[in-house]
């Protein structure tokens, strides 16, 4: 039998979650499910079923995020494609692939968006299992779910008549209210899901003969990709050069071999607001809750709060509050939150890309207040963990720990600080931050300057191999 590799897509920016999901900390990193992430879950959904440590497609920006993540629920050291640009799903599965490939191996791929919902994990891995013996005969076999509703924000596959694995008749794309209802009523057709199983070199080889240029170009940015421990840069040239296009559209639509198996397994894209509010808990009222929320007199809402939210009087709400903005949703029109995110980057606003506080391969640091001139944050530095060796050309800081242990290196002197101990960088100054101990390092930071842009930063040294 084939090894079975799960490869997790994980390169989706989650606009349509925002405020809580950002391009920078996106929804696969977020809890929005249960206690898990979404990265988390997904490995865990199929753990008990694989051969291998996964694969993980993502952006260059979240590889320590990938990695961080996956360590803290024990799962194997997975391999880490990088992406240096999005190029949509058919080149990241072929890059998948290659990597799968390079192990002298040809498995089976188990392809996983890596944020999705699955509430019934074992009937997923039983439709693994069933689907295998088509994907190594060759077919491509995509899942497709047992609709229970109209839903017009989901494509559909037409399958043809049969039990388990069978052809696909048709991709049709996203319906109106009317054809949706049609498709329900007519059967035979199922929620296109985007998870598919598919042997590595059979898709390849598809890939090949309906989109020669995507082979081409991923295979020359896997070819002179640098590896980096468990990272794997695609060359941002070459990838650069490849068309962008989905699975679907490159090979699932053309190919005489894409087949589907229906399954009913709690799937949920959990694409928008409305949509998580249809997985949650509900109470009596019909209102699903996410921190300190206090609701009167309102029915059918969903509520994310940080600090204390009340609802009266409401009715089919969308209130998510974070720590620099709030949104407030009819449930019903929670689709237009991404034109709220183009607005913000169209404004250039922070608050389209970045939270408040902002994750780095060594921890952390929230921007808890500025003005003119001044700027504090809030920093958390892991144990064993060390900021680059850097100077700023236009502010300098002043540092005061509060929790932990401190190594501090400023020009030529290297020394501790403790709890309730601060320290001077002047402007100009050579420093770095280290976390020699063996728990978080808390400080407080205070800028002070003409200028304190995050990009007011000169870099000399770096374990993370930032420029």
């Amino acid at each position: 039998m084939a090894t079975l590799q799960p490869v997790l897509l994980s390169g989706g920016s989650g606009t349509r979650l925002w405020p809580l999901s950002r391009e920078a900390y996106p929804k696969q990193f977020l809890p929005l499910a249960g206690d898990a992430t979404m990265l988390q879950a997904t490995w865990q959904r199929v753990a008990a079923i694989a051969d291998a440590a996964p694969i993980v497609v993502a952006g260059e920006d979240h590889r320590f995020l990938v990695a961080e993540q996956l360590r803290q629920i024990g799962a194997p050291t997975p391999a880490i494609v990088l992406e240096p640009l999005g190029r949509n799903t058919a080149p990241a599965i072929a890059a998948a692939a290659l990597q799968a490939l390079a192990g002298d191996d040809d498995p089976l791929l188990l392809v996983l968006p890596s944020d999705h919902v699955v509430r019934d994990g074992e009937a997923f891995r039983a439709a693994v299992r069933q689907a295998m013996p088509a994907a190594e005969a060759g077919a491509l076999v995509t899942f497709g779910v047992v609709p229970d509703a109209p839903e017009t924000g989901f494509g559909y596959i037409q399958a043809a008549p049969g039990d388990g694995v069978r052809k696909v008749l048709r991709f049709v794309e996203k319906p109106d209210a009317a054809t949706a209802q049609r498709y329900l009523d007519d059967g035979g057709y199922y929620w296109n899901s985007g998870m598919f199983l598919l042997r590595a070199s059979r898709y390849l080889d598809e890939l090949q003969r309906f989109r020669p240029d995507i082979v081409a170009a991923v295979r020359a940015a896997f070819d002179t990709a640098a590896r980096d421990g468990d990272f794997i840069r695609l060359d941002k040239a070459a990838f650069a050069a490849c068309p962008s296009d989905s699975i679907d559209y490159a090979v699932m639509e053309k190919t005489d071999a894409a087949c589907v198996l229906p399954v009913d397994i709690g799937w949920n894209d959990v694409g928008s607001w409305s949509a998580l509010w249809e997985v949650s808990e509900q109470d009596a009222d019909g209102n699903a809750h996410h921190g300190d929320v206090v609701s009167i007199d309102s029915r059918n809402s969903y509520a994310y709060a940080r600090r204390l939210v009340a609802l009266v009087g409401v009715d089919d709400l969308v209130v998510v509050e974070t720590d620099d903005a709030v949104l407030v949703a009819r449930k019903d029109k929670v689709q237009q939150v991404k034109d709220v995110v183009a607005r913000l980057k169209a404004g250039q606003r922070s608050q389209a890309v970045l939270h408040r506080e902002v994750h780095r391969p060594w921890g952390s640091y929230d921007s808890i207040d500025m003005a003119d001139g001044f700027q504090v944050k809030r920093i958390k530095v892991k144990p064993g963990a060390r900021l680059s060796l850097q100077s700023h050309e236009r502010r300098a800081e002043h540092w005061v720990v509060v929790r932990g242990t401190a190594r501090v290196t400023r020009d030529n002197d290297v020394f501790e600080l403790f709890a309730n101990q601060s320290t001077y960088i002047p402007i100009g100054a050579k420093h770095r931050l280290e976390n020699p101990g063996s728990e978080m390092l808390e400080l407080i930071e205070v800028q002070s300057g003409d200028y304190l842009g995050e990009d007011d930063i000169v870099r000399y040294e770096d374990v993370y191999g930032r420029s």
